[in-house]
């Protein structure tokens, strides 16, 4: 039987994916196989790079604020995410969040990845697709 982990978001890290995240439950500060979940803010105007998490699934739930999520093969699609919204993202899919608004976007975000950074891919060629 494993021990059970109390945490207190404090500490921050750079993602691949352009933003810092709050450290949380992954298997580098508590020691899990299959879950990892952390806290994001992305400022106004904060936008990640285009990315997706290979055999891993996303969810997130957005506390406050609001964005938009692009998505799909060639991020044709957009998807606004307000707070309140559960978002669910299935692995291999590229997307790159945007915050266009005035107000930081908060979100708490799950993945079925306990290593949050190892199944991050970036897709460069995808960047001109999104304006701003």
């Amino acid at each position: 039987m494993g021990n059970c982990v109390k945490l207190r978001p404090g500490e921050t890290y750079s993602g691949k994916q352009g933003f810092d995240y709050f450290e949380g439950i992954a298997k580098e500060t508590v020691g899990s196989t299959g879950v990892c979940m952390h806290l994001l803010t992305i400022p106004p105007g904060g936008r990640a790079k285009a990315h997706k998490h290979e055999s891993h699934e996303t969810a997130i739930y957005v506390i406050s604020g609001s964005a938009r999520m692009y998505w799909g093969e060639k991020l044709e699609h957009v998807m606004e995410t307000n707070a309140g919204d559960l978002i669910y993202i299935p692995a291999d899919t590229p997307h790159l969040p945007f915050n266009d608004g005035t107000e930081p976007a908060v979100a708490v975000i799950a993945r079925t990845d306990p290593n949050e950074q190892e199944s991050v891919v970036l897709l460069p060629e995808l960047e001109a697709l999104v304006p701003g």
